[in-house]
C-alpha cells in the first residue's frame, strides 16, 4: 500500500489511531470513571451510537492510507464489547497496518486472551494501580483485588500476547506503592509505565498538587535500582525508558504534566460514537460518524480527515496551568481511552 503522509500545523505527522469501542467499564477508577458520576443511572451509550466493527474497519482502512503505523484499541474497558476478536480480526488484515494493541484493566483477559491473539492482535496494556488488595479495591472502585488482574496478566503471556503495566501514581493514594509495584514488574519480566495523573475529562477532581512527577519517581526508584537510559524506538514515543542495569527489563515514565512531549505527538483517537479527537485534552470533537452514514465516499472520508489533522495545532499540556485545567473543554476519558 502506497501511503499518503500528513502532517499537522506543527509539522507533526499521522502514526497512531486510538479507538475506543464502547464507553462502559466494569470498573469505577478514581481517574477515570468515579462512581458518583458514572452511578447505576448514567446513560451509556445505546449500540445504535456507537461505531459498527464494519465502520471501524472502513475508518482504520482511510486511516492506514493516510501514515497509521499503529491502532490501539480501547474503552471504557474494550472487552466488554461483544466478539471483540471479530473486529481485530478485520483490522489486522488492513494492508500497512503494523500493529494494533488493546488498552484493558485485564479481568476479562482469561476468557478472551487466546482468541485475541488468534485474531491478529500483538500487545496488551494493562491497567494496575497497586498490589495491596484494598488500596486496588478502593481505586477501582469495585472492590477488585489484584489476584483477577494478576490472571490476565498471566493468560496474556500464555497467548502469546506482548505486555505491559500501566500505573497512574496519584500523590497521597497510592505513591507508596511505586516501588513494590517496580520490584513485581522486575521480577516477573514486565514492562512497566508508570503515568502522571493527569487532568483527562472534567470529573476526576484533578489539581498539580496530586501529581508525583517522572522526576520524583525516577529518583525514588534509583535508591533502589541502577538504571540505564534507552533511545526511543520511534518519533513520537511518549514513555520516556530506562533499563534496569544488567537485564532486559525496561521502565518507563509518561511525562505529560512535568515533561510534555507535544512536539512529537502523532496521534489520533476516534471515541466510542464516532468523534475524532485530535488531543487527549481537547474537547471539540469532529463527527465523522453522521458524516460517514450521510453517504460519502472513502475519499471523502479521506478528506475529511486530512482537513482536520491539517489544522491541527493542539499543544495543551505545552501550555498547561490550573486555570487552563479547570477552564479548558474536555473529553471524558471513557469516551476516548488514554
Amino acid at each position: 500500500m502506497t501511503k499518503q503522509i500528513i502532517k499537522d500545523q506543527l509539522n507533526r505527522p499521522l502514526r497512531d489511531l486510538r479507538i475506543s469501542v464502547i464507553d462502559r467499564c466494569n470498573f469505577r477508577c478514581k481517574y477515570c470513571m468515579p462512581a458518583d458520576i458514572f452511578g447505576p443511572d448514567f446513560q451509556f451509550l445505546p449500540k445504535s451510537e456507537l461505531l459498527s466493527y464494519e465502520e471501524i474497519e472502513r475508518v482504520g482502512r482511510i486511516f492506514v492510507g493516510l501514515g497509521v503505523e499503529k491502532i490501539r484499541l480501547t474503552g471504557g474497558e474494550p472487552l466488554m464489547r461483544k466478539d471483540l476478536p471479530v473486529l481485530v480480526n478485520m483490522l489486522s488484515n488492513i494492508e500497512g497496518l503494523e500493529d494494533i494493541g488493546l488498552t484493558t484493566n485485564g479481568v476479562l483477559l482469561p476468557k478472551h486472551a487466546k482468541a485475541l491473539k488468534e485474531a491478529g492482535l500483538k500487545r496488551v496494556n494493562i491497567s494496575l494501580d497497586s498490589l495491596n488488595d484494598e488500596l486496588f479495591g478502593d481505586i477501582n472502585g469495585r472492590g477488585v483485588g489484584v489476584q483477577p488482574i494478576v490472571e490476565g496478566i498471566k493468560a496474556a503471556q500464555s497467548a502469546g500476547l506482548g505486555v505491559k503495566i500501566n500505573m497512574v501514581v496519584k500523590k497521597g493514594l497510592n505513591d507508596t506503592e511505586i516501588v513494590s509495584m517496580a520490584k513485581f514488574c522486575k521480577d516477573n519480566e514486565l514492562q512497566l509505565r508508570f503515568i502522571e495523573f493527569m487532568d483527562v475529562g472534567s470529573t476526576n477532581g484533578w489539581k498539580m498538587d496530586d501529581v508525583v512527577t517522572k522526576k520524583e519517581i525516577y529518583e525514588l526508584l534509583k535508591e533502589h535500582y541502577l538504571l540505564e537510559p534507552v533511545d526511543p524506538d520511534y518519533f513520537g514515543e511518549v514513555a520516556k525508558r530506562y533499563r534496569y542495569e544488567g537485564t532486559d527489563v525496561d521502565v518507563g515514565f509518561i511525562p505529560s504534566v512535568s515533561e510534555s512531549f507535544c512536539s512529537s505527538c502523532t496521534r489520533m483517537r476516534l471515541s466510542a460514537n464516532g468523534q475524532l479527537y485530535t488531543c487527549l485534552f481537547n474537547g471539540n470533537g469532529h463527527d465523522l460518524r453522521d458524516y460517514m452514514r450521510s453517504g460519502v465516499s472513502n475519499e471523502e472520508i479521506k478528506q475529511h480527515i486530512m482537513q482536520i489533522w491539517n489544522g491541527r495545532k493542539d499543544r495543551y499540556s505545552d501550555e498547561r496551568s490550573e486555570e487552563t485545567a479547570k477552564n479548558r473543554k474536555k473529553i471524558e476519558m471513557s469516551y476516548i481511552g488514554g
